[in-house]
């Protein structure tokens, strides 16, 4: 078993300090190679996120005959190939464990005229893809995949997709991406249906590279995104910020571990992504925002976070779509605040990396916390401060990045160790992971 497989986070006795950058958001890291591949010339991205499922993302572009490099200053530069200037490939696409590299290179492979075979890992083959399928199949593109709508799947391009109204059946910023994508490539007008707002990354940079996007909100809460397509991209450089789903895990362990301050710099605060952080105040937690600004549409800020009291809350169900990778630190977070933590509408985390539903049930159930599994979500009823204490605590984690950096995180706070097994795929979203929480005072022994 590799050593990073394993990892035993061990209770903090004095606070967290320190001032920390957290990894390029994920969400735009992908896109920003994407559309810098869609570009005639060169452009850069600062601060992209170096996880393995943003290389693969990487890997696959490359397989497509952009040119993809990275510098010795850190900075990646992209020369492109042009609005349908995608070649086939010579081989598979493995895309590893990244959902989203899946889905969004699904969507502009459709509207290239060749065929492409997209893979990943045993994890990634169990997700569905067909409601990224179906709309690029009513514009045009054609698909052979697996029982189940899954990977692998054989992609039969078009240059000549139709543009489509499509209605989002759920709110999915992975669904409406891939469309935009394919619409890239399509003459006329391509319109998105939200049913209600999802993370708007793909909009803004789109408008950043040059592309006609427009949004209308409608009364009933509804979203219309609307592009048009053939645009001649223009190279562009783009500044990552900070990802909120990444900042979630250090911003946690300072609200559990007592006495600790630390200031999370340069952290992106997109409205459509930054829910937790309204949810975490509603709670009592100390979140302060300073040195705001934007850049490229949007929001970044330094996030200072002080440790407090938590109260138990319900989480409004309208914010799931803004805050649904963090619902499984919030569900660690709850077990430590007095009262109940009601966390519905969140169905959609049954078809994640793992069912996170069930792994954090299975997981705090195992620490000792009380908690109910919903059809659509959980109950935490929190233990109103550090965590009893408990002796050979293991926790499987189902292979699932998220899982185990929040049970990590918990362990910090707790009175007893906690392992946490499938730690190796934190490295998917959150490189050097382990460094960065002891460099603020955690002890997480790595391969013990």
């Amino acid at each position: 078993m590799p050593t990073a497989s394993v990892q035993t986070a061990h209770p903090v006795s004095a606070g967290l300090r320190g001032e920390i950058d957290v990894p390029g958001d994920k969400s735009i890291s992908h896109r920003s190679l994407i559309l810098g591949a869609l570009c005639v010339g060169e452009s850069t991205v600062h601060g992209l996120l170096e996880g393995e499922d943003v290389l693969a993302t990487a890997r696959a572009l490359r397989s497509f005959g952009a040119d993809i490099r990275r510098g010795d200053d850190g900075v990646w530069r992209i020369n492109g190939l042009g609005v349908g200037g995608l070649m086939p490939p010579s081989d598979i696409l493995d895309v590893g464990n990244s959902g989203t590299g899946a889905r969004l290179l699904l969507g502009l492979a459709a509207s290239h005229d060749l065929t492409s075979i997209f893979t990943g890992d045993a994890s990634l083959r169990q997700r569905p893809m067909q409601r990224v399928m179906t709309p690029l199949g009513e514009m045009g593109a054609r698909f052979e995949a697996a029982s189940g709508g899954r990977l692998p799947i054989t992609v039969i391009g078009r240059n000549t997709l139709m543009p489509v109204e499509y209605r989002l059946p759920v709110a999915s910023a992975q669904i409406k991406s891939a469309v935009l994508l394919a619409a890239l490539n399509t003459p006329g007008q391509t319109t998105v249906i939200e049913p209600r707002p999802t993370r708007d990354h793909t909009e803004h940079l789109l408008r950043h590279f040059g592309a006609e996007v427009t949004v209308t909100d409608g009364a009933d809460g509804e979203r219309r995104i609307c592009l048009t397509g053939r645009p001649e991209l223009q190279p562009q450089t783009v500044h990552v910020p900070g990802d909120p789903s990444s900042a979630a895990f250090p911003i946690a362990a300072a609200l559990l571990v007592p006495g600790s301050k630390i200031t999370i710099r340069g952290v992106g605060l997109n409205p459509l992504r930054a829910a937790l952080f309204d949810t975490l105040r509603d709670m009592g937690a100390r979140i302060e925002e300073t040195n705001r600004r934007e850049d490229q549409g949007e929001p970044i800020a330094d996030l200072l976070v002080r440790a407090g009291p938590l109260q138990g809350i319900e989480v409004p169900p309208a914010r799931a779509p803004s805050m649904i990778d963090e619902y499984p630190v919030l569900a660690a977070i709850a077990a430590f605040a007095t009262g109940a933590t009601v966390m519905r509408g969140i169905a959609e985390l049954r078809v994640k990396e793992s069912d996170r539903i069930k792994a954090m049930v299975n997981g705090l159930r195992a620490l000792g916390v009380a908690v109910e599994e919903l059809e659509d979500g959980l109950i935490v009823q929190g233990h109103g401060g550090p965590a009893p204490a408990r002796s050979d605590i293991r926790i499987e984690t189902e292979m699932d990045h998220r899982i185990a950096m929040s049970f990590l995180v918990y362990g910090l706070g707790a009175q007893s160790p906690v392992t946490v097994m499938g730690c190796e795929m934190i490295e998917t979203s959150f490189p050097g992971f382990a460094d960065l929480m002891n460099g603020l005072g955690g002890h997480i022994e790595v391969g013990k």
